[in-house]
């Protein structure tokens, strides 16, 4: 146990490695590598072989740097090839590497295999159940819908997700239907008196924290500064077809072609926040192409990390980025959301979307504890995006909900003790 870590880290590990299959809810600037790193030299040391640690584009080389600082070695690995130990690669490179070489396996930022499609979770799902010892770190688990927590549970080996929904949840229509049924997503609710013993089920092999005083412990090292969100609604120069003003659009389409037919008003408002304060680094966040390369010609000292971009491209550009080379950098939240430490920087503009965990990732890429000046987030939407703007507000409120459930939960069972006091010494029969 390095001494570096914190009182409140020193538990988290204890209870991860004495469980073997756990995940560590914890936020954003708490310190999940050094948390993960001491759990994996412990397994290492255990089994006297190998961990693998996965972690989204441009992390990997962060996470080295951590265990230098925390005397733990660990080396990285693109193509499969290394030495005992602690090894961490790129989820992209996975198919490079054979689960019977490894005792343990880490998913950092563990909510990202949501942004892959289905054959590469399935792999990733298949390679660690051949594992015996597994850890999931993440700030998200499942901001957006409580049923999620059953792809971290299944990943664990503990109830498949189906298995969870079926014990806990139930639909309207009283099956075991998912995904879409006549065109409506299938919507799962808690189960009569099943809300409790849910979380206390998920706190059996997951531990969740905010902030250190969630333990008891002292938190003064650990104050976030001042998140400043400021809804910029701009002038839209054009109408809707059949439409004498805007409205608000409804339905997924039509956000999709408010999008499309705002698109130049919306990047030129990005830019002239970014270029009007040049003194300043800004990450700015899209979700179209079309989006980012206007943005990169609106802005001249900028770079777009785009989907076209080759893995070692991708990683030159975030440390550029990181270093202070890049004052502005363009790129969409499933590329570039996930595990980053960008405290150098508190500007951010960002385009709404459905997606809180997207928004929520973005913003703690700066708003993290570590962070020393107030965070600025200018949220860039239209007349018509207000219930995008409404959606997100929900999902934000019902993940301070999960987080509030699982510490509750997670308190009360730290406060069951497993000691007995006997005071007689047993006596052995003298025929034994």
């Amino acid at each position: 146990m390095p001494a570096k870590l914190f009182d409140f880290q020193k538990q988290l590990v204890d209870w991860a490695v004495r469980k073997g299959k756990a995940a560590i809810f914890a936020d954003c600037g708490l310190g999940k590598t050094p948390m993960q790193l001491t759990w994996a030299e412990n397994i290492v040391r255990k089994t006297n072989s190998s961990v693998l640690i996965l972690t989204p584009l441009a992390v990997g080389h962060q996470t080295v740097k951590e265990g230098e600082k925390f005397g733990i070695g660990c080396r990285r690995s693109t193509d499969g090839k290394f030495k005992k130990g602690i090894v961490v690669s790129n989820y992209e490179r996975l198919h490079y590497f054979n689960p019977s070489d490894f005792s343990g396996v880490v998913c950092d930022e563990s909510s990202i295999l949501k942004s892959f499609d289905g054959s590469i979770r399935g792999k990733i799902t298949e390679f660690m159940r051949r594992i015996p010892y597994r850890l999931l770190a993440t700030a998200t688990a499942s901001p957006n819908d409580y049923t999620e927590l059953g792809t971290s549970s299944e990943a664990l080996g503990q109830l498949g997700h189906m298995d969870m929904l079926n014990r806990f949840f139930k639909n309207d229509s009283n099956n075991s239907a998912v995904g879409r049924k006549y065109g409506e997503v299938v919507k799962w609710r808690f189960k009569g008196h099943a809300e409790t013993p849910f979380w206390q089920w998920v706190c059996s092999w997951a531990r969740a924290i905010r902030k250190p005083s969630d333990y008891g412990f002292d938190g003064s090292n650990f104050v976030l500064p001042e998140l400043i969100e400021r809804e910029k609604v701009i002038e839209i120069k054009t109408i809707p077809d059949g439409y004498l003003f805007s409205v608000p659009a409804l339905g997924l389409f039509e956000q999709r072609q408010e999008r499309k037919r705002t698109l130049v008003e919306r990047c030129e408002e990005a830019a002239s926040i970014a270029n009007g304060n040049k003194n300043e680094n800004f990450t700015v966040w899209c979700h179209q192409n079309d989006e980012g390369d206007m943005l990169e010609k609106l802005i001249p000292d900028s770079v777009q990390v785009s989907g076209k971009d080759s893995d070692e491209s991708k990683e030159e550009k975030f440390d550029d980025f990181t270093s202070g080379k890049t004052r502005v950098l363009i790129t969409k939240p499933k590329i570039g959301a996930w595990g980053m430490n960008w405290a150098h920087c508190h500007r951010s503009i960002y385009f709404p979307s459905h997606s809180f965990e997207s928004y929520y990732q973005a913003v703690r890429r700066h708003w993290r504890f570590g962070q020393n000046n107030p965070v600025e987030v200018d949220l860039i939407l239209t007349p018509g995006e207000r219930l995008v703007m409404d959606n997100l507000r929900r999902k934000a409120d019902k993940a301070v909900k999960m987080f509030e459930n699982l510490i509750r939960e997670m308190n009360r069972s730290m406060e069951i003790g497993n000691d007995t006091k006997f005071k007689l010494r047993e006596e052995m029969p003298s025929w034994l």
